[in-house]
């Protein structure tokens, strides 16, 4: 195991292929500056080349996840709306870069995930959450509509349950979370380690080349049209199964022996 330290994050990798990244900012309540935010793609980058990395871990120090925006940026740059609107497209990058990122992510909640801090955990592929985490976009109680945070959450959860969060600015419970699928699972904080080290180790040992071929498609074909999307997975199919893992998987399989994967 390896850990590397930087101003606002803390970056460990194990030998098994999970990374974990920690926002650990706890001065500002792990908001999402200027500098985190910076900090967060850059790391980003270096992750999605890093061939040691198959899962990587998004976690947080402190007592909250991630509260956001910080707000007192975005007051000091009033009246420059240049320098307001790259704040928003900063942030609106770095959750693409979540999503496009080729290792599967997932969010380890516990404390308190707002706004901005929601979408991050929405941006995840996938999320599990202490039984004590709680989520919110409370945008509307400021004057300030979570308008980007709403294009993460609205793409996680129904129409219905988007609008409830988004108009109402109330916090909901994990547990509520759970039930309209902001998260995957909830467990009791002291179970949080294990419950996610299980969760990427049984990712981590599959073919990393497959399971980037997947999270790719899958990103592709949720904004298609039906017949376009069965048409576009199928071509997928026809490319997956060109790879070498793809025939060593189904030879295993059929010989009832542990696949041996070369990741390509």
């Amino acid at each position: 195991m390896s850990t590397t330290r930087k101003e606002r994050l803390t970056l460990t990798r194990t030998e098994a292929g999970i990374t974990t990244l920690t926002l650990d900012d706890p001065d500002t309540r792990n908001s999402l500056s200027i500098g985190m935010a910076a900090e967060l793609s850059e790391t980003l980058q270096d992750i999605a080349t890093d061939p040691g990395t198959r899962v990587l871990v998004l976690a947080a120090e402190g007592k909250v996840f991630c509260s956001g925006h910080h707000l007192g940026e975005i007051r000091a740059r009033f009246g420059d709306h240049d320098a307001q609107l790259a704040v928003f497209r900063q942030c609106s990058e770095l959750m693409q870069q979540i999503v496009h990122l080729p290792q599967p992510v997932i969010a380890k909640v516990h404390g308190v995930a707002t706004a901005a801090g929601c979408q991050l955990v929405a941006s995840c592929d996938l999320a599990i959450a202490a039984d004590n985490a709680r989520f919110a976009t409370p945008g509307v109680n400021i004057g300030l509509f979570c308008s980007t945070p709403m294009v993460a959450l609205s793409r996680n959860v129904s129409r219905k349950h988007a609008m409830d969060m988004l108009l109402t600015g109330k916090m909901i419970s994990a547990a509520r979370a759970e039930q309209i699928g902001l998260v995957n699972r909830v467990v009791p904080e002291a179970e949080l380690h294990a419950a996610v080290d299980e969760m990427a180790h049984a990712i981590a040992a599959k073919s990393r080349a497959t399971v980037r071929i997947g999270k790719t498609a899958f990103y592709r074909q949720v904004e298609m049209p039906l017949a376009e999307a069965y048409a576009y997975t199928a071509e997928v199919m026809m490319e997956n199964l060109k790879a070498r893992d793809a025939e060593e998987g189904i030879g295993a399989f059929l010989d009832k022996r542990e696949a041996n994967w070369q990741d390509h």
